[in-house]
């Protein structure tokens, strides 16, 4: 009897149920994988940064997983303003903001495991604020967010004093450089807070701020306050102080108060009482002039003279204080620096920033110039003394005493033939000072405003009636003239 196959046995059935439902859980398992969804995380506080410094921003995705076939995009507030865009396995910089441009590099030593951080150089006020990192796959996107936070501490507060004011001294403080805006305040010895007469704290076209604030001191206030600037943000601050002398102070005029009560009755004090308001305005103003004197002798600073500069007939004392003119040339090297044309010698003396206060004595001299010039100025040939060419200088030619301005040049107000001339230099104010040191007054002030290296200028001049010229000599500034009025 011959048995029949069947066509399936339970067996088999099983073996192919089995294969089907393997295979089912596999496809599942690539398509769960496929689309397998992410996280962005970045920090959950802040990233602090300095000006000119550089910051990291981190970032990376949960779980961990590669990231090389990923777009990487840090963008602003948009997504069009690119920060940095990594794409197709490489940097792309044609998106990237201008701004941005040579400053960002993206750290892709963990990439493959999901971790890019975004390293920007020569960190900028405009740099401050939010970021985005976004990572995009062929399936799905995610971002977070993160915040940088800028911070530059300013430059020390610089203290001058700008006159009388309400029976009082106005003292003005400023401070520059700051970012982001920084707190501005006047305090006493003890530290505390005293009343700003006005305060003016502004955004500068490079993005950082200027404090200027100013108090009024009076005799019977305090005589002697600080100038505090701080950052709340780097909780860091830059202080200065100064200390007025009493004899500084306004006094009251009797005869203006007895003229105010007689004046109605007395027509005849007319007269006398102008006289006595032109003396007390001109005694006003030649107090004012000597306290700016007075402020700037605190800033006395070494000069010495420069023999690599010195022109070749010039004579200079061993200690660099003295110059001379001689018909003999002098055996010098040949230098670049030297002036080939005129008697002229520079200061070794190199000004970028600051104030400086140095002292000339000129004695009898019918020909000399001071002042200060660009340390790039031209050694040779013929070149007219005024700002635009570099030169702030005053002189005496022709028994003519002259600021070098711009043509015509300005006379000086000189009523004491000046034997010793002071000069200083406010290099952040931009300004030129020259005082009459003979009988404390102010000759003449240039306002501009610097850049580069200034250094001192000194014009010797040629011979006088057949006789070599008389020297210039920079003088010591006396000891009790620094005083304690600055810092």
């Amino acid at each position: 009897m011959t048995g029949k196959v069947p066509l399936f046995s339970p067996g088999s059935t099983v073996s192919s149920t089995l294969s089907g439902y393997v295979a089912l859980c596999l496809a599942l398992q690539v398509h769960r994988l496929e689309s397998a969804q992410f996280t962005v995380t970045g920090p959950d506080h802040p990233i602090a940064a300095s000006l000119g410094g550089e910051a990291v921003l981190p970032c990376h995705l949960s779980p961990r997983m590669d990231a090389q076939s990923m777009e990487v995009r840090w963008f602003r507030s948009q997504y069009s303003a690119v920060v940095h865009l990594y794409h197709d396995g490489q940097d792309q910089y044609g998106e990237q903001m201008p701004e941005y441009q040579g400053r960002t590099e993206l750290l892709k030593d963990h990439i493959t495991d999901g971790s890019v951080s975004l390293r920007i150089h020569d960190i900028q006020p405009s740099d401050d604020g939010q970021y985005k990192c976004f990572f995009q796959s062929h399936v799905s996107y995610e971002e977070a967010l993160l915040e940088l936070q800028v911070a530059g501490l300013g430059s020390a507060p610089a203290i001058s004093v700008e006159g009388h004011q309400d029976r009082g001294i106005r003292v003005v403080c400023r401070s520059s450089g700051w970012y982001p805006q920084p707190e501005a305040q006047w305090r006493d010895l003890q530290g505390q807070l005293l009343p700003s007469a006005s305060e003016n704290i502004s955004q500068e076209a490079d993005g950082l701020f200027q404090a200027e604030i100013a108090i009024i001191l009076t005799e019977e206030s305090n005589q002697k306050v600080s100038c505090r600037v701080r950052s709340p943000r780097l909780d860091q601050e830059r202080e200065s102080a100064i200390s007025i002398p009493e004899l500084f102070f306004p006094r009251v005029n009797p005869w203006r108060v007895a003229l105010e009560v007689i004046l109605p009755l007395l027509a005849v004090l007319i007269v006398l009482a102008g006289y006595c308001f032109w003396r007390q305005h001109r005694a006003k103003d030649k107090l004012q002039a000597e306290l700016r004197w007075r402020i700037a002798q605190v800033y006395a600073v070494d000069v010495t003279l420069d023999p690599n500069t010195a022109h070749p007939n010039l004579v200079l004392s061993e200690d660099q204080k003295t110059v001379t003119y001689h018909d003999r040339r002098q055996d010098r090297p040949e230098n670049p620096e030297r002036f080939t044309t005129y008697p002229i010698v520079l200061g070794a003396n190199r000004f970028t920033i600051g104030r400086f206060y140095w002292e000339v004595e000129m004695g009898d001299k019918t020909n000399w110039t001071v002042g200060v010039c660009r340390e790039s100025v031209i050694r040779m040939g013929k070149v007219r003394l005024t700002p635009g060419n570099g030169y702030w200088t005053v002189w005496l030619r022709h028994e003519k005493y002259e600021a070098c301005t711009s043509s015509p040049r300005t006379p000086l107000p000189v009523s004491v033939r000046p034997r010793r001339v002071g000069i200083f230099l406010d290099y952040g104010a931009g300004e030129v000072s020259f005082y009459n040191v003979t009988d404390r007054s102010h000759l003449f002030t240039f306002p501009d405003s610097f850049s580069g290296t200034l250094r001192p200028y000194f014009y010797v001049g040629y011979k006088e009636e057949g006789k070599n010229t008389a020297p210039l000599t920079i003088c010591p500034v006396p000891a009790q003239a620094r005083g304690n009025l600055c810092p």
